[in-house]
């Protein structure tokens, strides 16, 4: 049995998210079905993450147990070949220890977001950016991202639905740039609360359009209720960047 490290790009707008899901298409059962007809055998895979519908990722990080004798090489090819048509590639595949683990050896993620900041709709960038007619600042969104970095009770930027055993997190960057008519917001945490960088992102273009002072998001923090959660960011613009590992 060898052990394969993938990592994936994946456009996330026709599925229901990465992990397998009973009522409808996911990345994993696209990823795990290709697995089965290329080598006859069930593998589950593993994911440094768990996107969810409409999310994006351009390096997500995965691993498949099998038994078959394949060189990484030949695997990536052969996934890819019965990937098609799904949206999603494998980039890169290679043979690690039995004891890697995309998700429990993954010590950083990372994420950014993209929003199409003008007037002009959408053509080429549709469902893979969150569209803003309203002039953002991304000046004052930075400088109003600031509050969350660090490690904080992130209740209020937190899904009801989330499953985590504790709303702590530590989030180690919050950046906001533009580049031309595009705002990005970039955010790197060890992991990541349900639904957290989508509500973050939302707040702070409540910031950039003026309809919350800079202090606010400090104190939606700081209240620590999700009621008080301005905007929750729709999934379009939001992209799985990188996972980290020790070494690596």
């Amino acid at each position: 049995m060898t052990r394969f490290a993938l990592t994936l790009e994946f456009d996330g707008a026709p599925f229901m998210g990465l992990q397998r899901q009973a009522h409808g298409p996911s990345v994993q059962q696209a990823v795990e079905d290709a697995a089965l007809a290329v080598t006859g055998e069930a593998a589950t895979m593993h994911a440094a993450g768990r996107t969810d519908a409409g999310v994006h990722a351009l390096g997500m990080r995965a691993h498949l147990d099998i038994a078959k004798p394949f060189t990484p090489f030949r695997l990536m090819e052969a996934l890819n070949a019965r990937l098609r048509p799904a949206p999603v590639a494998v980039l890169s595949c290679e043979a690690v220890d039995d004891d890697w683990h995309a998700r429990f050896s993954c010590t950083g993620r990372a994420y950014v977001y993209r929003i199409a900041n003008r007037r002009a709709p959408l053509t080429l960038e549709r469902g893979k950016a969150w569209q803003v007619t309203k002039p953002l600042d991304a000046a004052a969104m930075h400088r109003a991202a600031q509050a969350l970095v660090g490690r904080h009770d992130f209740t209020t930027f937190r899904s009801v639905h989330c499953q985590a055993a504790s709303p702590l997190k530590t989030l180690d960057r919050l950046a906001v740039r533009r580049e031309g008519d595009m705002v990005l917001i970039e955010a790197e945490a060890r992991s990541f609360l349900h639904h957290q960088v989508r509500s973050m992102v939302g707040c702070l273009a409540l910031v950039g359009m003026g309809r919350w002072a800079e202090g606010q998001v400090a104190a939606a923090l700081a209240a620590r209720d999700r009621q008080m959660l301005g905007l929750n960011a729709p999934p379009d613009g939001l992209y799985f960047v990188r996972a980290v590992y020790p070494g690596e």
